[in-house]
């Protein structure tokens, strides 16, 4: 039998392409699970959807739908407009500000100009199904009261403006980046954000009628805790793409560990909140249960990459404990908050992006405390001017709050002339 040698040529030939299908299954795969996270991260504004509807009064719950339909439209066609550019614009690095275009305009070879992992319309359009949530916040902060109008112009603004600008300071290479402040999915430059601005929309336009009387506060039920309870597990379950999707590839160790860390931490706040409502109000306070999971989601966020198990329990724990003594403050304050936004986002997302001082591991001069109280200020500062002043011009022009008789017959008649329930 005669012996077939290779040639040290055809040695080289045969192992350049087994590394060149080995590097496109792997592009592939990473492709392909970043849209997978994509399609994830659209599930969570059904949860959002089904959240907010189920803790409004039955007589709003068409309202809140048309709001959050609409929330994602005008995210995706802003986002494609003018925010992807003014995120990434591939330019003007450690800055403040930058902008590549209107539209979307991808390199010849369709690929994304900082990584190699994925495609340029794979990129835009898992980023774009984060940027219309930052207005989803605001809504549910903001229900049974707003015009729709002037809302609908308000998410136009701060989702196409506010969020892309501290974005790129972060994520798309700003100065905060280069001063070492991190946040890995979002508690900060996510939540937060949205936080803010539902902090100024409820400031402005104040409570619902009868909510703070002269005998105290009168709690409003939600119409529907079945359908909050299912928006949660809709959001725990899309939060896998939200955090997953974050590591931008499928490395196995990666991944895996994020989808550990955002589980016990959802689970660390469901529990948090319910010790701490018992001990609080005497009771199984459901809702309070409920805002704790997502509490746990929003604290573990920023940092889902780099801690340790246990200090993910423990984050997710003390940001379940967080909700109802926010909630409580919230109240005795009277900024009215119909479904705990405020509490969820914008004060356990600060205190994630702080837990990423306390407990992440990310090397010298990375997360420090310095670094994350500065992100959290300047952000937040940003976002809440930017969402103040809207909602004041707003205010003064065309006005935010719909009538006292609008508002007791419910914006579902008022506004859509239409009933959620037969």
């Amino acid at each position: 039998m005669t012996e077939l040698t290779l040639t040290p040529t055809e040695i080289m030939e045969q192992a350049n392409r087994a590394l060149a299908a080995a590097n496109e299954a792997k592009f592939m795969t990473n492709n392909l699970w970043l849209l997978i996270s994509t399609v994830l991260v659209f599930v969570m504004h059904l949860g959002f959807a089904a959240l907010e509807a189920g803790f409004v009064q039955r007589k709003n719950v068409v309202n809140i739908l048309f709001k959050n339909s609409m929330i994602i439209s005008i995210g995706l066609l802003t986002y494609y407009l003018i925010g992807f550019n003014l995120m990434y614009p591939g330019s003007n690095p450690g800055g403040f500000f930058a902008f590549s275009g209107f539209g979307l305009t991808p390199p010849e070879n369709g690929m994304t100009a900082a990584y190699g992992n994925y495609t340029y319309w794979s990129d835009f359009i898992f980023q774009g199904m984060f940027a219309a949530t930052c207005c989803t916040i605001v809504s549910g902060a903001v229900a049974e009261r707003i015009k729709l109008f002037p809302f609908l112009l308000f998410c136009i603004f701060f989702v196409t403006i506010a969020y892309p600008i501290t974005g790129f300071w972060k994520w798309g290479a700003g100065w905060l980046d280069a001063r070492g402040f991190y946040d890995f999915a979002g508690s900060t430059l996510v939540h937060s954000v949205g936080g803010w601005g539902a902090l100024a929309g409820i400031i402005l336009l104040g409570p619902r009628k009868g909510k703070y009387t002269a005998k105290g506060i009168k709690p409003i039920p939600g119409h529907s805790m079945p359908l909050a309870a299912v928006g949660v597990f809709l959001l725990w379950f899309g939060w896998f793409g939200f955090n997953g999707g974050s590591v931008l590839s499928a490395d196995p160790a990666s991944v895996s560990k994020v989808f550990v860390t955002t589980s016990l931490a959802a689970a660390a706040g469901g529990l948090g909140a319910f010790v701490t409502s018992l001990a609080v109000f005497k009771s199984y306070d459901l809702s309070m249960t409920l805002n704790g999971i997502l509490g746990g989601l929003v604290g573990i966020t920023a940092s889902a990459d780099g801690v340790a198990v246990t200090s993910a329990i423990l984050i997710g724990f003390i940001a379940g404990v967080i909700i109802p003594l926010s909630v409580t403050f919230f109240d005795k304050i009277k900024l009215d908050d119909p479904v705990g936004a405020t509490s969820v986002h914008l004060v356990c997302g600060i205190w994630g992006t702080l837990a990423v001082a306390i407990f992440g591991n990310y090397g010298e001069g990375v997360g420090t405390i310095a670094d994350q109280l500065v992100g959290i200020l300047a952000i937040g500062a940003f976002s809440f001017s930017f969402a103040f002043l809207f909602f004041l011009l707003l205010k003064i022009t065309i006005g935010i709050r719909v009538s006292s008789l609008e508002e007791t017959i419910g914006l579902d008649i008022a506004e859509h002339h239409q009933s959620a329930y037969s």
